[in-house]
């Protein structure tokens, strides 16, 4: 069972792997692994060999080697292609874009594939994820597209329906001059969307390819084809050129010493001896000859040559263990920065909870106190005057004028303002004398950098002079995904202060996180703020306008 194993690995290897210094780094690290038994460093030593598509199947081949109580974390570090293709259908006019970026054409000989996605997007929402090929768009096979043709197929419907199949790895190539080169989903770095970062520890192939080709050759008024051919020893069976005469035929028509005959007018070659191969070869005129250029060159060496062969491969598997260890300090720096960052998002979470404990703390102090003083007044002057009702005030919180409204392309409400209005309103902040925003906020005490991301935040404390006259509209359940300020009323709180205008997002209110509320839930905690006791309101805004998003495609 064992040897048959080890027989349809090497099987696997040799059928995907040309260069025999890859084939030998291969067997050292399975060696390594088998003494030290620490699978995720035979794992990122496999991906320097593993290092395109067509050798994914190499993790499926090796699996059976693994160890059966490691093989369930083997299958973890693991890409896993999806042999089966999955549909989407993305809307191309959503206010959001599709949220995808692609990379690849035939331009660059590889597929097209999904580079990056906007999270909360709609490409994410489908399930479509980094690594992704994309196969046919519209029902249309895209394998002979170029990157330019693909966008333009895209923008011709509404609806945009994607075929994809999960590949775990994206080309990596910024101009057709560079080779191509492939990076794991895991150790890809993009730069601004471009991907042109790049990870220690990602070997180019260095192998040889193995090419057919056909030569067509006319023996007419010709002495013979100038070459000499061999049979292959047992481990090598085949018919192999053996030697080549200079200015011949078959050196004309770029035969040469090692090529593999496979076929002469149409006669198989993969299983004829010698004696049979002359035959045929002499037996017509005309020769068309298939052959696998350089299959059995190493058959042919001379002695100087397997040594200067043997060299080269030492120094590629040289480099193969120094690119080895520079993915080992790679990815220990990488594992350092990660626990950084888990441990600074841990000190924010922590400090945003003592904070709702301080605020929940509070709320129930000043509502412990309204209500003591509420019975103490129905006890000294209820039958005179009863006590004015908190629902009169909640009405300064007043939702979106609808009559004002109109709908643009990206089907987003919008408030009109007349040019003498806003010229009035930019009157009225430059004649404020206070300080409108705090200067000393830090946005990342109470956010984590992925909510604030390319966001203009500002704290702003608010007088609690009147009403604050302030309509808001979205929330996390609207198209517009967010709650936007869509209306400041003359004369209010709001007003007055002149820090905040139609469009700015509130991120939050007296320390309460807004980011992810409906709308009613917002409208009700500006309210509970603004009643409670205290003669301030904080909000917290991002005062950067409002985005319009179109098709998001990375063009390299």
């Amino acid at each position: 069972m064992e040897r048959r194993v080890a027989r349809e690995f090497r099987h696997k290897v040799n059928l995907l792997i040309d260069n025999e210094a890859e084939k030998d780094y291969l067997y050292d690290v399975l060696q390594m692994y088998h003494q030290s038994m620490n699978l995720p460093v035979l794992v990122g030593d496999l991906k320097l060999v593993i290092n395109e598509p067509s050798r994914l199947p190499l993790f499926d081949a090796i699996r059976p080697l693994i160890p059966l109580k490691h093989q369930v974390e083997y299958d973890q570090l693991t890409p896993k292609r999806s042999r089966k293709l999955k549909e989407v259908r993305l809307d191309r006019l959503h206010p959001e874009g599709l949220g995808i970026s692609v990379r690849g054409g035939v331009e660059f000989n590889c597929g097209l594939f999904i580079s990056q996605l906007v999270k909360g997007g709609q490409a994410d929402n489908v399930g479509l994820q980094v690594g992704d090929e994309i196969v046919r768009i519209n029902g249309y096979s895209i394998s002979s597209c170029t990157h330019e043709e693909v966008i333009n197929l895209i923008r011709t419907k509404k609806i945009v329906s994607l075929k994809v199949r999960y590949i775990g790895m994206i080309p990596v190539k910024s101009s057709a001059d560079e080779p191509l080169k492939w990076q794991y989903v895991d150790q890809f770095v993009s730069d601004s969307g471009e991907g042109k970062g790049s990870v220690a520890g990602l070997a180019s192939s260095g192998g040889r390819e193995t090419k057919e080709k056909k030569v067509f050759i006319s023996l007419i008024g010709t002495k013979g084809m100038g070459c000499s051919i061999s049979s292959g020893p047992t481990q090598r069976p085949g018919i192999f050129i053996s030697n080549v005469k200079p200015g011949s035929l078959s050196a004309e028509v770029g035969l040469e010493v090692g090529d593999q005959i496979v076929e002469v007018n149409g006669v198989d070659f993969s299983n004829v001896d010698h004696k049979e191969a002359v035959r045929v070869l002499k037996s017509s005129h005309t020769l068309t000859i298939s052959v696998v250029a350089g299959a059995g060159k190493e058959l042919f060496m001379t002695e100087e040559e397997k040594q200067r062969e043997a060299r080269l491969r030492e120094q590629e598997r040289q480099e193969l263990m120094h690119q080895k260890r520079l993915a080992l300090e790679t990815n220990k720096i990488i594992k350092e920065q990660q626990e950084k960052e888990r441990l600074r998002k841990l000190e924010i979470s922590q400090k945003a909870a003592e904070e709702e404990e301080r605020y929940r703390r509070e709320i129930e102090q000043i509502t412990a106190e309204e209500e003591k003083f509420k019975k103490e007044w129905e006890e000294d002057w209820g039958p005179k005057e009863p006590p004015k009702s908190l629902k009169t005030v909640t009405a300064e919180v007043h939702p979106a004028p609808r009559s004002k409204h109109k709908i643009d392309l990206k089907g987003v409400a919008h408030d009109q303002l007349e040019t003498d209005d806003m010229d009035e309103v930019i009157m009225k902040q430059d004649k404020q004398g206070f300080q409108k925003y705090l200067e000393d906020f830090d946005p990342y005490s109470m956010f984590t950098p992925e909510q604030i991301m390319g966001k203009d935040v500002r704290l702003l404390r608010i007088k609690k002079e009147g009403s604050l006259d302030l309509a808001v509209e979205g929330g996390t359940d609207s198209p517009i995904g967010k709650i936007v300020v869509s209306a400041i009323y003359e004369g209010g709180a709001a007003d007055k202060h002149g820090g905040i205008v139609k469009g700015d997002e509130i991120l939050a209110v007296n320390g309460k996180i807004l980011i992810d509320s409906r709308l009613a839930e917002a409208q009700a905690t500006l309210a509970k703020a603004w009643n409670m006791g205290g003669d301030w309101i904080d909000l917290v805004i991002a005062a950067s306008p409002p985005k319009e998003y179109d098709d998001e495609m990375t063009f390299f």
